[in-house]
């Protein structure tokens, strides 16, 4: 079967029409959408902090260690601990739906494999 065909195969609507693929969407969307809106709000306040609240960003804290410094060192954390929990959400929540959408796809192509063979002589 070639790409073209299995592209066309009614699998494909079936499983979009499915249950768990829409449940699969919701509990992707349910961790990106809030975690998305919470990273790009934390980000944005660090720039409008950067640039309209100067003199609180430079406030010395350890050392040469200032306000600016720890905000932008937070950011990478922010991002790796985001990352983490990301891949811990898909891990438990998602990639076991996702690897049964899968086995049925991978199930109904093989079936149609099977009853479009020729026979062997």
């Amino acid at each position: 079967m070639s790409v073209h065909q299995r592209s066309q195969h009614p699998i494909y609507q079936e499983l979009h029409d499915s249950p768990d693929f829409s449940e699969l969407r919701r509990r992707y969307r349910s961790f990106v959408v809030p975690w998305t809106v919470a990273f790009l709000v934390w980000y944005l306040l660090y720039v409008c902090m950067s640039n309209w609240a100067g003199g609180f960003m430079n406030t010395k804290l350890v050392g040469h260690v200032n306000v600016a410094l720890v905000f932008g060192l937070l950011q990478f954390l922010s991002t790796f601990m985001i990352a983490w929990l990301y891949a811990r959400h898909m891990n438990r929540n998602v990639d076991p739906l996702a690897r049964d959408l899968e086995a049925r796809y991978e199930a109904a192509l093989r079936g149609d494999a099977v009853k479009g063979e020729e026979p062997r002589a």
